[in-house]
C-alpha cells in the first residue's frame, strides 16, 4: 500500500480594502510628498493571496484571478511580488513561493486593493516561512511598500497622519452600507496629486491636512450614526478626480438623487463611494447606477472588517 504524498505547505490570508471616510491633503513637501490626514475604514470587499511553498531557487511566481484580473500586473512590477521580496530580504531567505491572489477589490479604484495584497503576502509569507516576525515589525515592512499597506494590516477604522502610514485606530460603533461604483479606466494617482496641485495653485484649492478637522465624523462613528457621517464625509482630492474625470460628477448624482446619505470620489478615484442607510438602500443605489450606465461594475459591502488575518 503507497502513502499518499504530503500536502505542499500553503498559507491563505484575507485583507480587506479601504474607504477614505475623510481625505486632507496638505501643500506638497520639499520630500516630493503631501502629507495627509486621513480616516480610514475598512470594507468587506477583501482580497485573498494564498501562499505556496516552492522548490529552492524556484523564486517568485504570479497567478491572480477574479474581477479585473486580467489589469493586474503578474511581474515585479507588482505589490504582492515586492512584499515577498522585502520580507525575505529582511529576514535573509531566499524569495522562494508561489503567489495567488483572489481579487476582491475594484482594481485601480482608490481602494487600496494592490496595498491589500501587499500586506496579505506580509502575513502568508511570514507564516509559511516562519519568520516569526511581530504584526509591528510587518508594519513597517508594509510602510516601505506603501502608505496604504499599514492600515490593509490594521484593518477596522483608523486615523492616518504622514504619508496616511502612521495609524491611531478610532473608535467605531455599529456596521455601515456602501455602494461602490467602478470604472474600467483607472485613475492615475500621481495624475490626481499633480492636478491637486495646479488647482492649489490657481487659488481654486486650499491645503487642510489638519488632524483636528474631523471632529464631526469622529462623533458620528463613535455614535454609530450613519447618517451625521455621511454628512461629514471629506475629500480633498475629489475636485482634481472630477476635473480629469467630469463624467464622475454624474455618478455621484445619481447616488445622491437616491439618496445616498453621503457620496464622494474614494481616495484618488475614480470609484464613487456611497453611503446607504441599509443593505437594501445599497443594493438600490448599485441597481440605479447599472440601470443609467453610470458605472462599469457595482460593488455592495459593509464595515468596518477586520485588517489582513490567516484564513
Amino acid at each position: 500500500m503507497s502513502l499518499a504524498a504530503a500536502p505542499t505547505p500553503s498559507v491563505r490570508v484575507r485583507a480587506p480594502g479601504k474607504v477614505n471616510l475623510s481625505l486632507h491633503v496638505g501643500p506638497l513637501d520639499d520630500d516630493g510628498y503631501h502629507p495627509l490626514v486621513s480616516v480610514f475604514q475598512a470594507v468587506s470587499l477583501a482580497e485573498e493571496v494564498t501562499a505556496t511553498q516552492v522548490g529552492d531557487g524556484a523564486g517568485i511566481s504570479l497567478t491572480v484571478d477574479g474581477p479585473q484580473a486580467d489589469r493586474v500586473p503578474l511581474d515585479a512590477t507588482n505589490l504582492a511580488w515586492r512584499a515577498a521580496e522585502l520580507l525575505a530580504r529582511h529576514v535573509g531567505l531566499a524569495p522562494d513561493v508561489a503567489l495567488h491572489l483572489a481579487k476582491g477589490v475594484p482594481v485601480a479604484g482608490g481602494m487600496a486593493g494592490g496595498s491589500a495584497d501587499a500586506a496579505a503576502t506580509l502575513v502568508a509569507c511570514d507564516a509559511l516561512w516562519g519568520t516569526g516576525l511581530s504584526r509591528q515589525d510587518l508594519v513597517a515592512l508594509g510602510g516601505e511598500l506603501g502608505s496604504d499597506v499599514p492600515f490593509a494590516l490594521h484593518g477596522h477604522t483608523a486615523v492616518g497622519t504622514g504619508r496616511g502610514h502612521l495609524l491611531t485606530p478610532a473608535m467605531t460603533r455599529g456596521e455601515f452600507h456602501w455602494a461602490f461604483a467602478a470604472q474600467d479606466e483607472g485613475l492615475s494617482t500621481p495624475a490626481v496629486y499633480g492636478r491637486f496641485d495646479e488647482l492649489v495653485a490657481a487659488g481654486r484649492l486650499a491645503p487642510t491636512a489638519e488632524v483636528d478637522a474631523d471632529t464631526a465624523l469622529m462623533q458620528a462613528l463613535r455614535a454609530g450614526d450613519p447618517t451625521a457621517l455621511g454628512a461629514a464625509l471629506h475629500n480633498d482630492l475629489q475636485a482634481a478626480a472630477l476635473d480629469l474625470r467630469p463624467e464622475l460628477e454624474r455618478t455621484l448624482e445619481i447616488a445622491r438623487n437616491g439618496g445616498a446619505l453621503g457620496a464622494m470620489v474614494s481616495g484618488s478615484g475614480p470609484t464613487v463611494a456611497a453611503l446607504a442607510r441599509s443593505r437594501q438602500h445599497a443594493l438600490a443605489i448599485a441597481a440605479t447606477w447599472t440601470a443609467e450606465d453610470a458605472a462599469d461594475s457595482v460593488w455592495c459591502t459593509t464595515a468596518p472588517a477586520a485588517g489582513a488575518r490567516v484564513l
